[in-house]
């Protein structure tokens, strides 16, 4: 069971929750009072992060950031659980079938001295017959366990070979549902599970990471004068440009829509903002065909980045945050620019 509280800690859950719910503009629905219930429980450590930034923000949260919470903390799918799980189930069936195999081994060894005695005992100068045709009934039953047992390996065999087969279908499946199809880069869901892993292996004198927030310019006037087909060729093409440069440990996204985002894990600033200006000029570079071989190339499309490197306490969603500043900056400066954000001010006795 996920929740084992006693009935006087889940009262006190309730309490609190709804103290919360009451200062927040979402509905007073059961998402709602999961969300609530689980941050204050402290059972859910990555919804509680989360939470405590938007709260240190004074933002009010409504029925559209209350879902995606849960959407992202409590309701979806762990992959990496499933994928434990596979290898779990694989590792049994390997445990059990080297067991099998090793009492086969066994019995062999068992029928072939069983065997042995049996000849030993009809030899005509004993005369024991009687106790020979004894050994003989267990000879004859050993051999049908060891027929048994082999008939258990070979299904065993096909066990394991199912097994790793659906490992492998977990895996897959685990990866095309962190993929954005259209970009093939990562999508959100991706983003969030590469920076949160990102964060959760920084060492405290290791240098990153960086984060990148790329916004395609003027995509609604794109749209609206190209149609949307050209702009999904847009996207596609910034997906192409993204996944030829950002290499290794380092991770593109397609973060909504025309947002893009790169988690580069142990980058520093100067080299995130040389990455990002090189983007942003291979953007500007490029010209993209409306349709066909024939039609003129249309160029004139551009990006604006906001970069930001982690500092020491930082959460995912402070990162973020900042990079998201710093884009905005990038856009009310003119766009098609790259805009390093400012590291946030030490408070007094930090």
């Amino acid at each position: 069971m996920k929740y084992q509280h006693s009935a006087a800690q889940s009262t006190e859950y309730l309490r609190l929750a709804l103290k919360h719910m009451t200062q927040h503009a979402a509905g007073m629905h059961p998402t709602n009072y999961t969300v609530w219930y689980e941050y204050v429980s402290g059972v859910n450590p990555p919804l509680r992060s989360e939470l405590d930034s938007l709260l240190r923000s004074g933002e009010r949260l409504n029925d559209q950031t209350i879902h995606d919470l849960h959407a992202r903390h409590i309701s979806e799918l762990d992959a990496k659980t499933a994928l434990r799980i596979g290898d779990s189930v694989s590792q049994l069936v390997s445990h059990v079938s080297a067991s099998t195999a090793a009492a086969s081994d066994e019995a062999t060894r068992f029928g072939s001295s069983l065997a042995r005695w049996n000849d030993e005992l009809i030899d005509p100068a004993t005369g024991s017959d009687a106790l020979a045709s004894g050994v003989a009934d267990i000879l004859r039953g050993t051999q049908q366990m060891q027929q048994a047992i082999s008939t258990l390996k070979a299904r065993l065999a096909e066990s394991v070979s199912e097994t790793e087969r659906l490992r492998q279908e977990v895996a897959r499946a685990r990866e095309e549902a962190l993929i954005d199809g259209l970009t093939g880069l990562a999508n959100r869901k991706g983003f969030d599970l590469a920076l949160a892993a990102c964060l959760a292996e920084l060492q405290a004198a290791s240098v990153g990471p960086c984060l990148l927030m790329i916004d395609l310019d003027h995509f609604k006037r794109i749209n609206d004068s190209q149609g949307h087909v050209f702009g999904d060729r847009v996207l596609a093409r910034i997906g192409q440009l993204l996944r030829a440069n950002v290499k290794g440990k380092d991770t593109a996204a397609r973060y909504g829509g025309e947002e893009f985002a790169v988690v580069l894990p142990n980058t520093p600033r100067g080299g995130a903002v040389g990455l990002a200006e090189a983007l942003r000029a291979l953007v500007a570079a490029s010209s993209i065909r409306r349709s066909g071989d024939r039609e003129s190339p249309i160029g004139n499309i551009s990006v604006s980045i906001g970069v930001a490197d982690h500092v020491a306490g930082e959460s995912a969603t402070d990162l973020v945050n900042r990079a998201d500043r710093a884009l905005y900056a990038a856009k009310m400066q003119g766009r098609n620019r790259v805009v390093l954000a400012p590291r946030p001010v030490a408070k007094a006795g930090q």
